[in-house]
């Protein structure tokens, strides 16, 4: 009798389908472009976070000035809100850190023009000129003497000199033979325009007043003299009401005989006043 043999299940591994249907491709490249689009994303944002964490902080918008084409003589800028010159340990500086946040005049320079308009107030009270009006020439003159790298310090000083272009009779340009000996604009053929409300040195020798009482001569690169020096020489001696457009028009284009000039700073003077103004 033959011996019985065991018998053996042998179970085949599964199959394996040989392909995957269409839809089930078509999803997994979906997802492997989803994945790689989010890897991307996320490194962009990475990078754009370091570099915002390099970028200086966005500062305040611009101070808009609208361009106003007012004819010469028709009318003065409007009324600004007064320095005040209440009880207090620092009136005039409280008065100016509230006004210079409205507008785009660097504190140190608001205080100059401030002071200037106060002083004035006794050494010419019928000129009536205003605070703001030299503000509007000194943002046209030296952006408030922050020009070509210059910096306005807290003494009244920008940081390096300011000075003008020869007026040496080019195409546009007057021609002035040095009035000074190089003393204010280092220039020893022609005169120069100095100082952050740019005078030539043959109006700032006439006009220049020192600003502080401290016994030292008037300098011209320094903003609280050279404010005061630019009110007295556009009241002309008290000649002037620049409370009037015939009076305010007279003085600036004294200044510089310029329409477009004077329509520039009547715009800034005018935006400067009804910001003082403002809530």
């Amino acid at each position: 009798m033959p011996r019985a043999r065991s018998l053996v299940l042998v179970v085949p591994p599964p199959l394996e389908p040989r392909h995957r249907s269409r839809s089930a491709n078509i999803a997994g490249r979906i997802v492997l472009v989803l994945l790689l689009i989010v890897v991307v994303a996320a490194g962009a944002w990475g990078l754009g976070a370091l570099n915002r964490r390099d970028a200086a902080p966005l500062g305040p918008p611009p101070f808009p000035v609208p361009l106003q084409e007012v004819e010469p003589g028709a009318a003065a800028p409007g009324n600004a809100i007064a320095p005040s010159t209440a009880n207090g340990p620092n009136p005039l500086t409280e008065w100016a850190t509230r006004v210079a946040s409205k507008t785009d005049i660097p504190l140190r320079a608001l205080h100059a023009y401030a002071a200037a308009d106060i002083s004035m107030q006794t050494e010419a009270p019928a000129c009536r000129i205003s605070w703001a009006t030299l503000a509007g020439i000194g943002r046209i003159e030296s952006h408030h003497g922050n020009i070509n790298g210059a910096r306005l310090q807290e003494n009244g000083l920008p940081s390096r000199p300011i000075i003008g272009i020869p007026l040496d009779g080019s195409p546009g340009i007057k021609a002035i033979r040095d009035t000074d000996g190089g003393r204010l604009d280092t220039d020893t053929t022609w005169d120069r325009a100095v100082g952050p409300m740019q005078f030539i040195p043959g109006t700032w020798n006439r006009w220049a007043k020192r600003a502080a009482p401290d016994g030292l001569p008037a300098d011209p690169q320094n903003i609280d003299d050279a404010a005061l020096t630019a009110a007295r020489y556009l009241c002309g001696g008290g000649a002037r009401d620049l409370g009037t457009g015939a009076g305010w028009w007279a003085a600036v284009l004294a200044y510089n005989n310029s329409v477009e000039y004077g329509q520039n700073v009547f715009s800034g003077a005018d935006a400067y006043a009804r910001a003082s103004a403002s809530q």
